[in-house]
């Protein structure tokens, strides 16, 4: 398995204004040096964690799909990032449902060549009336790029180890969680984070925003990737802007795995939604 070249960004968010923020990243973008892989953004990294994605969302059609000269601007941009590096772009939307009336907060997967892949939010924040904007999902979603099996999570995820759980029979390499971790909470943040990673044997991404959002909430960032031993091999200070650029290793997870086998001793269990 050759080694992923991995690249997380840690911004503010301009609240409840795609355009802006696209702008914002845009610049950010251009700072960003080749060769990368994954470029990680935010949880609703378009508008903020917004409880309004009926007026604020980005509208979609699963007709969309197949279509990348409609998708809307978010990810438009998302997609033209992707082949200005030539790398996967992931990160989440609140989105319309347009054909089934419903709101979702989705993590999307878009590659240079235009394929998409994505994940709705399981875990709704009810602490902040996610669940009354937004339509849980109920299926992990993996994603193999360049050799690499990705699990996509979303922000409250982290705190569900068993949804996250590695399996033999689906495995995946790397973990992404893309989140607005309020700063109150960071170190529930900084804690569970290396817990995914050892319990998992996997690489794992945090991607957290930073600055003050629309409601008046803080969030210090954090950022971090981490190694299946739970080091920390890339981060950046609380509340600092920047990109956290970190390889991981094909060949040392799997030396790691074939020393370690935990996930073939695991407890086999049943996951219902």
């Amino acid at each position: 398995m050759k080694d992923l070249r991995v690249a997380l960004l840690q911004t503010e968010l301009n609240w409840e204004d795609p355009v802006g923020t696209i702008n914002l990243i845009d610049a950010t973008m251009r700072a960003l040096e080749a060769p990368i892989d994954v470029i990680v953004l935010p949880e609703t990294w378009a508008t903020g964690f917004t409880m309004n994605p009926s007026a604020h969302g980005m509208e979609w059609s699963s007709a969309f799909e197949d279509r990348p000269e409609h998708w809307p601007e978010p990810l438009a941009a998302m997609l033209r990032w992707a082949r200005q590096h030539n790398a996967a772009v992931t990160g989440s939307l609140a989105c319309k449902l347009t054909a089934e009336s419903r709101c979702v907060n989705r993590c999307f997967f878009v590659t240079p060549e235009g394929g998409l892949d994505y994940y709705d939010k399981k875990h709704l924040f009810t602490f902040h009336d996610e669940h009354l904007a937004y339509t849980p999902g109920n299926e992990r979603t993996i994603v193999e790029w360049r050799g690499w099996r990705i699990l996509l999570q979303i922000c409250y995820d982290l705190r569900f180890p068993v949804f996250s759980r590695n399996r033999e029979e689906r495995l995946y390499d790397l973990a992404i969680y893309v989140a607005n971790w309020p700063a109150v909470r960071s170190s529930a943040w900084s804690a569970l984070l290396p817990a995914r990673a050892i319990e998992n044997l996997a690489y794992v991404a945090g991607a957290n925003r930073i600055g003050v959002d629309g409601n008046g909430i803080d969030h210090d960032g954090q950022s971090v990737l981490l190694d299946p031993y739970g080091q920390a091999f890339g981060s950046l200070e609380p509340h600092q802007p920047g990109w956290i650029i970190g390889v991981c290793s094909g060949e040392e997870l799997t030396r790691f795995r074939s020393r370690f086998p935990a996930i073939s001793d695991a407890d086999r269990f049943t996951l219902e939604a």
